[in-house]
Parts: C-alpha cells; sequence; structure tokens
C-alpha cells in the first residue's frame, strides 16, 4: 500500500537554523520519537532504528536510511529510508524536504516535505486514509521537536555584525537533540486508528 504526503510545516524559527539541522541526519533523527542512528555505513548512509512503545511492550523497527540529494542553496534534500521489523512489516519512504524563508519575517521560515510511503505487512492492513492520520499525529511531534532543537542553535550573526563569519568548510556545529519525548507513543497510535476507523464505518453507512 502507498501513501503520499505533502506537507508544509510554518516554523517561527529563521531558515538559516532549520537548514543547519535538516542537513544533520543524525540530528534530525534525534527530534522523531524513537528513532535513532545506530551506524554510518557512509559518507549519506546510516543504519537506524524506531522503537514504539505500547504499555511495557517494545516493538523496534531496523533500517537504513540514505541522503540521495543535499543542495544547500536551496536549502533541499532528498533521501530514502527502508526498514523492518521481526513481524514481516516493511516499509519504505522517499522523502524530499525543502526550507523555504519567510519573505515577510526572515526570523520564521517553512519546512516543507513531500513524501511516497509504501508499507507492507500487517501495518497495510489499516488503509491509506489511517495511515495518513497516524503520520500526520507522529508528524505533528516530530515538527515540534525540530523547532525546538533548530531554537536551541546559536542565532545567526546580523550582517555587519560583530561575530566573524564561518569558514565554508568549517563543519557546522551539531545540533543538540530535543528534550522531549523520547519514544512513539504506541497507544496514542492506537487511538487514531481507532478513531479513524470508526470514522470510515459511520462514514460508509451514511
Amino acid at each position: 500500500m502507498e501513501v503520499k504526503l505533502d506537507k508544509q510545516y510554518p516554523l517561527d524559527v529563521d531558515a538559516e537554523r532549520a537548514w543547519q539541522l535538516l542537513s544533520d541526519l543524525k540530528a534530525v533523527a534525534g527530534c522523531m520519537p524513537g528513532a535513532e542512528i545506530t551506524e554510518q555505513l557512509a559518507e549519506g548512509s546510516y543504519k537506524g532504528a524506531v522503537k514504539v512503545k505500547v504499555g511495557p511492550a517494545v516493538a523496534q523497527f531496523a533500517g537504513q536510511v540514505d541522503v540521495l540529494e543535499m543542495v544547500p542553496a536551496e536549502r533541499k534534500m532528498v533521501m530514502l529510508g527502508k526498514g523492518a521489523d521481526k513481524g514481516g512489516s516493511s516499509a519504505t519512504m522517499n522523502l524530499t524536504a525543502v526550507i523555504t524563508p519567510d519573505a515577510a519575517n526572515p526570523a520564521h521560515c517553512v519546512l516543507n516535505g513531500a513524501a511516497a510511503v509504501i508499507v507492507n505487512g500487517k501495518f497495510a492492513q489499516f488503509g491509506g486514509r489511517m495511515m495518513v492520520q497516524v503520520s500526520d499525529m507522529i508528524l505533528a511531534q516530530f515538527v515540534e521537536n525540530f523547532r525546538q532543537t533548530a531554537l536551541s542553535l546559536p542565532a545567526p550573526a546580523a550582517a555587519g555584525g560583530a561575530a566573524p563569519a564561518a569558514s565554508a568548510d568549517a563543519p557546522a556545529p551539531a545540533a543538540a537533540p530535543p528534550k522531549v519525548a523520547g519514544e512513539l507513543n504506541g497507544l496514542a497510535i492506537f487511538w487514531a486508528l481507532v478513531k479513524g476507523w470508526f470514522a470510515g464505518l459511520f462514514g460508509k453507512r451514511a
């Protein structure tokens, strides 16, 4: 089953700091509740895991993330993620993320994301509508963590300010991980699925 997502999230942080965070895949993974980078395989290629907890039970998905394209001039990143759990479910996601400055307010920007997600196994049984609802909930958690982490980075120096410009060859300082939810809330995901199922049921009867 394939689900396509196209989202825009206004952020109260400047485009420079938002891009600094987005271009650091390890820091971005830290913004996704339950996700972590476990190993770097090569430049732009990483192994990772996502943990979901429902009460005392814990499910873990292992996979790989590859950065297919990184365009600093456009503040654009394209990545491909693949993962599977021990139960046989699997998912792939092709994501294009772009940071767009807010022309009216330089202190704000917009995080644009377009993704195609293909899910196989037991999770595909929930249907596209429910998967979109769950994705919206997870992305809302991610975006709030992303916003907080980007705001925690040093603010860019104003034009003509006393702070020296960073060398083009100097690596950007790593973003600090957000001190927010550390794992995906499985109960909340389950509740979103239940609400979506009832909404679809009553919608069909109507």
